[in-house]
Order: C-alpha cells, then sequence, then structure tokens
C-alpha cells in the first residue's frame, strides 16, 4: 500500500464527521416510482384523457434522478489529504423528493430562527379554505396576496386592541408558510402564520414587546368572521364594480351574512 494511500486512510479515520452518499436507488419511496410511475400515468391518461400536468410530470421524473450518480455528480478532492468523493446532483425541488424538501425546511427553519424572528412568544395561526377554494388558489395563486393582507391586518389589529395600542404607536411581525398539500399529497391549500405573540410598543429608545394573552375561543371565531366577511366584502365590491363598467349598474351592499355562510 502506497505512502499516500495510507495518508488517506489515517485523514479519514481521525474524522468524526464525514459526508455519506445517501442511496436513494434503495428506498421503498424511489423503488415504487420506479417501477410503477409510468403504468401510474398510462392509467391518469386513460381515466381523464388529458394526463397529469407537465410539471407533475417533470417533479416524478427529477425525483428519480436526484442523489444518482449516473445523472451527474461532482467530484470532491481535499486540498491537504487528497480524499477524494463524488457528490451526486439534487433535484431541488419542493414538491415530492423527501431529501431535498427535508433539507429546505431545516434550511429555511435555521433561517427564520437565526436570523428573522426576535427571541420573544411567536403563536401559530393555521387558515384552511373550503375545497373550491383551494382549487381556485391553485390555479391563481396570485389571488392568495389579497387574502394574506386581510388575515395579518386582522390579527394585527386584534393584538394591538389586546395592548391598548395604537398602529401608529407600537408593531409586529408575521412570516407566512403557504403550504399546498396534506398529509395524504392531497391538493389542500392552507396558511401557517408565525405571528409575534405581541407587539413592540415604540419608545425613544429601543422598543419594549409586549405579550399578549392566549385568545379565547370565541374572540377566534370573531376573527375568522372578520377575515370572511373582509373578503366577502372585497370581491362583491370588485363584482360589482366589473359589472357596473360593463354594464352601467351600480353597486348594491350584498347581504353579508348569506356570503359568509357560503364560504363557510
Amino acid at each position: 500500500m502506497g505512502l499516500e494511500r495510507k495518508a488517506v486512510l489515517r485523514a479519514v479515520s481521525a474524522h468524526t464527521v464525514h459526508y455519506e452518499r445517501r442511496r436513494p436507488e434503495e428506498t421503498i419511496l424511489h423503488c415504487l416510482v420506479r417501477e410503477h410511475l409510468e403504468t401510474f400515468l398510462a392509467q391518469v391518461e386513460a381515466k381523464t384523457g388529458t394526463g397529469l400536468p407537465e410539471f407533475v410530470k417533470d417533479e416524478f421524473e427529477t425525483f428519480l434522478e436526484c442523489g444518482i450518480l449516473a445523472h451527474g455528480f461532482l467530484r470532491v478532492r481535499c486540498a491537504d489529504c487528497a480524499y477524494e468523493k463524488l457528490v451526486a446532483f439534487s433535484c431541488k425541488r419542493r414538491g415530492f423528493c423527501p431529501s431535498c424538501g427535508a433539507r429546505r425546511m431545516a434550511q429555511s427553519a435555521a433561517h427564520l430562527v437565526d436570523q428573522v424572528i426576535p427571541r420573544v412568544p411567536v403563536r401559530q395561526w393555521v387558515l384552511s379554505f373550503p375545497i373550491p377554494l383551494r382549487i381556485v388558489f391553485a390555479a391563481h395563486p396570485e389571488l392568495l396576496t389579497p387574502v394574506l393582507r386581510i388575515i395579518h391586518r386582522v390579527i394585527t389589529r386584534f393584538l394591538l386592541k389586546q395592548a391598548g395600542l395604537k398602529r401608529a404607536t407600537a408593531d409586529t411581525g408575521a412570516v407566512t408558510l403557504i403550504q399546498r398539500f396534506g398529509s395524504a399529497a392531497n391538493l389542500n391549500i392552507h396558511l401557517h402564520c408565525l405571528v409575534l405573540d405581541g407587539v413592540y410598543r415604540r419608545t425613544e429608545g429601543e422598543p419594549v414587546f409586549q405579550q399578549a394573552r392566549a385568545p379565547t375561543h370565541d374572540e377566534l371565531q370573531g376573527l375568522l368572521d372578520k377575515i370572511i366577511a373582509r373578503q366577502v366584502s372585497r370581491n362583491k365590491a370588485r363584482t360589482c364594480k366589473t359589472e357596473g363598467r360593463r354594464q352601467g349598474n351600480g353597486y348594491q351592499r350584498p347581504q353579508s351574512q348569506h356570503s359568509v355562510n357560503e364560504l363557510r
């Protein structure tokens, strides 16, 4: 055995942490997708007449290539000990690949904890939508933005009211993660809002955090009613404005309770 090879082995054995290539081709999920993907796509196409969207097919195909050396890799060499490793390319997708999804989740969580969210209590607010709205948001994701503005505005005013302060004298903060599927990989668009559980009161120096108490069941129901009512009012106003431009009709205020019940 050459001296260089011995040096490499000593360097590897001295390292307590080292890279070990994952082997996705040996996992049950990879085997199932690899063996049954074509049959599954053919069955869907025969049943629907159109098949799955191209971006869904692409998600499956890139998953099958993720972490496989035959589909590309980097050759990494240590400048000190000459030890070498082959690192396979990853798909870096967010939809189906458990490895890339978990890595992105861990990186996002670390970034939020270390760089974004201050060291104060945080409450998670989760808002789900009726199935018809999930389909609309899936087809038109840009419609989620105004809905999210309404949600944040309602929650912020609730926290300010608890603190006995006004928007001009205090601030709060939130980060929202949009989840687009459920535990069964079904379409289930819902929002995970990480909201500071209180407000920062402005002072001449450093702002002072004032924690809020937990909302009661009745208060949560009231907040939900406000979110629904404001979204319904906004949609009705836009619809009537559009129809008025087309037909010259005046705006008539909708029956809010009926609209709220429809959205529920």
